[in-house]
């Protein structure tokens, strides 16, 4: 019996949940952040880190020093336009994000989003495991695999699953310590 379609799949949204995970901005200046926003570089949408240098000079504080002078308004401008909720302050050579520092509150809101995107992870998790049975049941249907070899893949699904879940939960336990401990 082969799982390594269901395991690669599984593995993969565990991946994009820590994807996201680090994009979240947790009062620590994260250059992840900036993954998804794009620049009208002349013309074409570029992604900042392939017309800019990003550094990390403090703990709340991202500097960004574009290669090409004329692309500096741009970049604010995507800044601007995101939802990362971080207002630049351009001064004609470099753009810098300060993090404020998050207050109680605000902790407990991003806990908030972190858990449930933990649970739509297990939520796909879950379909994965679905979609997995379904195909041995389907092929059991066929009579290419017998019931017993069906109980013995229901089994391993399972454990994949429960393995992967585990793994979401015990990054989302660290991002929460990472979160209220700031």
């Amino acid at each position: 019996m082969d799982y390594t379609n269901i395991e690669e799949r599984m593995k993969k949204t565990v991946q994009v949940y820590e994807e996201n995970l680090s994009e979240i901005r947790a009062g620590r200046a994260n250059p992840a952040i900036l993954n998804k926003i794009t620049v009208d570089y002349y013309g074409t949408a570029t992604p900042i880190q392939q017309v800019a240098g990003i550094s990390v000079p403090e703990a709340r504080l991202i500097v960004i020093q574009p290669w090409d002078g004329s692309v500096l308004k741009e970049i604010e401008r995507a800044i601007l336009a995101s939802d990362i909720g971080i207002t630049p302050n351009n001064d004609g050579k470099v753009i810098r994000l300060n993090f404020p520092e998050l207050n109680e509150e605000r902790r407990k809101e991003i806990v908030k989003d972190i858990r449930k995107m933990a649970e739509e992870a297990k939520v796909a998790l879950r379909q994965i495991r679905r979609d997995g049975l379904d195909e041995f049941k389907k092929m059991e249907k066929e009579s290419s695999i017998t019931e017993d070899d069906l109980k013995q893949a229901e089994e391993a699904i399972q454990k994949l699953t429960d393995k992967y879940v585990e793994e979401i939960d015990n990054i989302l336990e660290k991002k929460e310590k990472e979160i209220m401990t700031l």
